[in-house]
């Protein structure tokens, strides 16, 4: 069985919807910035804050590429991980790939309530919505390139059947 990836803007439910999924499935979840957290053994702001972006992106393409090791999984992907180096290809090639496609006003109140600062290229911007749309009209060439392009308001059960074939 092939693996899922899960690709779209911070908050945009990768997370949560991928849990899910995995479980509707019978499939294995992983969060690909957990797993960079447990490589680094230090938080993702930790990361940007001593070593940069461009070590993080190295890092994070690096476990992007082990889970071609795996099958059977869901993989919620960091926010930009398709768009760097080829990352999208490689997706693309080992695996099924959704985006979900959320607006910048949802993403921007769900980053807000979510009380945490935790998005290190997020952190302390003023006007979030607008900071959010300039993003997504730079990455979305590359998550329109997933298979499937879902919304926020896609359940998990219509989800597994638009998958299920595809598989």
């Amino acid at each position: 069985m092939r693996n899922i990836y899960l690709v779209g803007m911070p908050s945009s439910g990768k997370s949560t919807l991928g849990r899910r999924l995995a479980r509707a499935l019978e499939y294995g979840f992983v969060d690909l910035d957990k797993l960079i957290i447990q490589d680094q053994k230090r938080t993702i702001r930790e990361i940007f804050a001593s070593e940069g972006e461009d070590y993080f992106r190295k890092v994070e393409q690096r476990i992007l590429l082990d889970t071609q090791l795996n099958h059977s999984l869901v993989v919620a992907t960091g926010g930009g991980a398709p768009c760097f180096f080829d990352n999208m290809d490689f997706i693309k090639a080992n695996g099924l790939s959704i985006f979900l496609n959320v607006s910048p006003s949802e993403l921007a109140s769900r980053i807000l309530n979510h009380n945490k600062d935790d998005r290190p290229l997020l952190s302390g911007i003023k006007n979030l919505e607008d900071e959010l749309t300039v993003r997504l009209a730079e990455r979305f060439p590359n998550y329109v390139r997933a298979e499937i392009t879902i919304s926020d308001k896609t359940g998990v059960e219509e989800l597994v059947t638009l998958v299920k074939p595809l598989l």
